[in-house]
Order: structure tokens, then C-alpha cells, then sequence
């Protein structure tokens, strides 16, 4: 039974800022999760094998760490989803690309246009 696999890591106390590091912090997370799986099923099946009780207090410490690395899975899992990607990225440079072909007045009419073919659509969005 090897407690540096299940000893709780308190989450970082900076969230990732980037898709990037999200995908980092998911991938570092289920391999934390896969590993303590395997140390769960390695020392259920010892126990087994020598039909003797598992250590309680190391099986719930080893549910717990799983829990929190999980809780963590959907925190970042959701965090990533509200942060821009690419796609939003390119729309931003776009704008900002056409937008200096235009005067205030223009850019206003292109932006009631934007927003009149958007309320047209909503029905289907």
C-alpha cells in the first residue's frame, strides 16, 4: 500500500488560466485516479490472497483521495469549458480586423446587421 498515491493534494491555488494547462491538470488527474484504482484493486486482492482484513483506515483514505481527484476532474472539466478557444479567439481577430475599415457610423450599421441576423436566427439556435 503506498500512501504517496493516495495522500490528498490540495487542488492548486491557481486554477489554469489556459485550455492548455486544463488539458495538463485532466491528464495529470486521471492518471492520479487510474493509479490509485490499482492500488485499491493490488490491495483488495493481497487481502485476498491472504484471507486476512484490509487496513480500514488506508482504504478510506485511498476513497477519499480518489473522490477529491474526481471533484477536481469536473471543476477543471467545467472550467475549461467557459474558457475561450480558438474558434472565439479567431472571431475576436476578425473583428478586430475588419473593424478598422470602418468609421463609427459603418461599423455601427454592420454591427445592427450582426445583431438583426442574429435575433432572426435565434428561433433556430
Amino acid at each position: 500500500m503506498d500512501d504517496r498515491i493516495i495522500e490528498a493534494e490540495a487542488p492548486p491555488s491557481n486554477p489554469p488560466t489556459t485550455r492548455e494547462e486544463c488539458r495538463q491538470r485532466l491528464a495529470q488527474l486521471q492518471n492520479d485516479i487510474t493509479a490509485i484504482r490499482t492500488e485499491i484493486a493490488a490491495a483488495d486482492m493481497d487481502r485476498q490472497a491472504g484471507r486476512r482484513r484490509m487496513d480500514a483506515r488506508w482504504y478510506h483514505r485511498a476513497r477519499t483521495a480518489l473522490r477529491h481527484r474526481q471533484r477536481e476532474v469536473a471543476e477543471v472539466a467545467a472550467l475549461m469549458a467557459r474558457l475561450p478557444g480558438r474558434k472565439d479567439a479567431l472571431k475576436d481577430l476578425l473583428i478586430e480586423v475588419v473593424r478598422a475599415d470602418y468609421d463609427e457610423t459603418g461599423w455601427h450599421r454592420v454591427m445592427d446587421e450582426a445583431h438583426r441576423r442574429l435575433d432572426a436566427r435565434g428561433a433556430a439556435i
